[in-house]
């Protein structure tokens, strides 16, 4: 079977952009071979930093024959009294190339309608192949798009070549003034020569004769064993990082390890500053020792070997050097003074212009840190206060002005340096976790009290004064703000009221906040639940389960996460399904009628009167296990009531003309659903398909 292959040759493209890009470009060639009937196997994708390549086998070398079925006129307007065609029919056949007599009749949604039936003929796939690769090209997704020079099509960086063969043929289309072709070219330093390519077996083959890695996987995994090796030999490990080594992967064609060393006195320096520093300025693998401390020593990956490795060494660490030497200046400057000497230049630093500076957040996360340590842990309240009032001071030292990403960690070093209580400097510092998706929460109870009184103070402040998340749009973060919060009660376990710790979140707001407060808390717990959804989505749960508990409200938590397990594992049970019909039998049936408490003494038929007495039966073992978070007990416990209420249903006619009758009818319903309310709110469940 005739086989595609594409080759795109640029100028180095962002190592991010290089993985979407490809798996756009499979997407759309699949989608294509798709929509126009063109059998083809899934795209294959290969690429560096300075070629895009994809490859599709088992494609045919002709379309399939395509029939199309339109629908026309309905079958009164087509055709009169006579059954003679009317112009509606005519006309309608016309323009599809047919004679009316080909029309045919089908029954629809709207009535019978005429059809008609167009065959076409199936292309070359070459020719579509040729329509549809320019345009493949042009659109393929890249965060940033330019013109260059005098070409007219933006692309990620400049186009040089490109290889498009069908069945080891070249193809006959030009993109930007670049005519496709069969040559390829080589590593741009070790072997530029062009060589030629008849497909994707010989492409692989002659590409690493030109000093090139073109799978991704492949290339990876070599980085993987020489940056291990090069560890080894230099005594140590790798620090393991998926995402510096998919970043690295993307930056070189042909990869070469290169150990290099700097002075062990920066040792000295917090190890999440030289971490930052190796990893996210200059893309290098740090070295550990058995224990997790690192060694003066780092690997980078190179793009030629290590012929030149002595001068690729040389340079790296002239480079690391200046860095850390910048970095130990700022270091030692800050230490001059306490942590607490930074707190008065927050007033200068605006945090939000409607919200004021950071000295004012801090004052609101003090008091919410009071808050929630009077909940958690009522003898370290000032600890939490003293943590609150430090925990911004090092955004305005020399190191986090320089390192932004190191807010938090150095304001821990500098208050341990200040001689601040061991608690304090790590509240302080973990305060910003998570900071991501999976990142950890705080592993302190401190830590977390003022990781959730920073979250819920920027949450509450932004959504005050009416910025509140729309689509796509959410620069404040604020629902990876209530996403933290949620992980944080839940690895903490904390039994707190949201709802109530929500409204004296907003009472600290003082004069900050525009809207009204309860306009602001509905829209605060409305977030915490669409992020609740989405996080008890994430681990497993069905989404109708979830939606069934958190519509009865979302107060504690950690009870939230406890019910939808238990209604989850209920929901299994052969007898659930019954049992939420019932449910749904109960509420439907309710009215405004339904308010009040029940008269024993108006139960008259003997149905009702056991429903009434399985009722009573159940309902203080239900609030019990409730009360003791036994949700999957009282989930239980409630569905023993179900052939009760079947048979009150059978039984007892609920809507008499009685007026006393009917209302205590209904309110032992309404004390049913409540029962069940507790818990979940059955009817929203999803039933399956009989």
């Amino acid at each position: 079977m005739p086989e595609l292959f594409l080759e795109i040759g640029s100028e180095e493209i962002p190592s991010g952009y290089v993985h979407p890009a490809l798996g756009n470009m499979r997407e759309e060639l699949a989608a294509f071979f798709s929509r126009n009937q063109i059998k083809a196997d899934f795209p294959e994708a290969f690429g560096t930093p300075r070629r895009l390549v994809v490859s599709v086998k088992g494609v045919d070398a002709l379309q399939e024959d395509i029939v199309e079925l339109f629908h026309g006129p309905s079958v009164s307007v087509a055709y009169d009294d006579q059954g003679k065609p009317t112009k509606a029919a005519i006309g309608f056949a016309r323009g599809k190339g047919l004679d009316v007599s080909a029309l045919t009749r089908e029954d629809t949604p709207k009535g019978e309608v005429v059809c008609a039936r167009v065959e076409k003929k199936g292309r070359p796939t070459p020719d579509h192949l040729n329509e549809f690769l320019p345009q493949l090209i042009g659109n393929i997704s890249f965060p940033k798009k330019m013109r260059w020079a005098d070409r007219s099509r933006p692309f990620a960086r400049p186009l040089h070549w490109i290889v498009a063969l069908f069945d080891g043929k070249p193809l006959e289309f030009s993109f930007d003034g670049i005519q496709c072709g069969d040559l390829s070219q080589g590593h741009r330093f070790l072997k530029p020569d062009k060589f030629q390519v008849k497909d994707l077996a010989s492409y692989l083959i002659e590409s690493a004769n030109h000093f090139l890695l073109v799978d991704r996987d492949i290339r990876k995994q070599e980085i993987l064993d020489q940056v291990r090796n090069l560890a080894q030999e230099a005594g140590g490990f790798m620090e393991e990082d998926p995402e510096l080594l998919n970043i690295v992967n993307d930056l070189v064609e042909y990869p070469v390890a290169i150990r290099g060393d700097f002075d062990f006195h920066f040792l000295e320096l917090p190890k999440e500053l030289l971490v930052m520093t190796m990893k996210h300025h200059q893309k290098y693998f740090p070295v550990t020792d058995g224990k997790g401390n690192l060694l003066p020593c780092f690997i980078t990956i190179s793009n030629i070997p290590a012929g030149e490795g002595q001068e690729i060494k040389n340079g790296n660490e002239r480079v690391l050097r200046a860095r850390l030497e910048d970095a130990r200046f700022f270091y030692d400057e800050d230490k001059k003074k306490n942590l607490d000497d930074f707190v008065e230049p927050l007033k200068g630093v605006v945090f939000q212009k409607k919200l004021g500076t950071l000295y004012e957040k801090m004052e609101r996360i003090c008091g919410l840190s009071r808050i929630l340590s009077t909940h958690v842990c009522p003898d370290k309240e000032t600890q939490a206060m003293r943590a609150g009032r430090l925990c911004k001071a090092d955004l305005v030292t020399l190191m986090v002005y320089e390192f932004p990403e190191l807010q938090g960690i150095m304001g821990g070093y500098y208050a341990t340096h200040s001689g601040e209580e061991p608690e304090v400097s790590q509240a302080i510092q973990e305060h910003y976790r998570p900071a991501f998706r999976g990142d950890r929460p705080p592993a302190s109870e401190l830590g977390a009290v003022i990781a959730v009184a920073d979250k819920l103070d920027t949450i509450l402040g932004c959504i005050g004064v009416g910025l509140i998340p729309s689509g796509s749009e959410d620069p404040y973060g604020l629902r990876r703000n209530a996403l933290g919060i949620i992980q944080i009660f839940l690895h903490r376990d904390w039994q707190i009221s949201l709802d109530n710790l929500v409204e004296e979140g907003l009472r600290s707001m003082g004069s900050k906040i525009k809207l009204d407060p309860e306009t602001i808390k509905n829209h605060v717990m409305e977030l915490f639940s669409q992020r609740y959804k989405t996080y008890l989505n994430a681990e497993g749960f069905p989404y109708d389960a979830i939606d069934c508990v958190l519509s009865t409200g979302l107060d504690s938590i950690v009870d939230i996460k406890a019910k939808v397990s238990a209604f989850s594992a209920l929901k299994k049970q052969p007898y659930f399904e019954p049992l939420a019909i019932a449910f749904r039998r109960v509420v439907s049936i309710l009215n405004d009628e339904a308010e009040g408490d029940i008269d024993p003494g108006l139960l008259s038929e003997p149905a009702e009167k056991k429903l009434f007495e399985a009722y009573l039966k159940v309902r203080d073992p239900v609030f019990r296990h409730i009360q003791n978070k036994e949700f999957s007990k009282a989930l239980e416990k409630i569905a023993e009531i179900k052939p009760a209420v079947d048979s009150f249903f059978d039984e007892v006619m609920v809507m008499v003309e009685d007026v006393s009758l009917r209302k205590n009818r209904l309110c032992l319903l309404q004390q049913i659903s409540g029962l069940f309310s507790e818990l979940a709110d059955f009817s929203r469940i999803v039933l399956k398909k009989s």
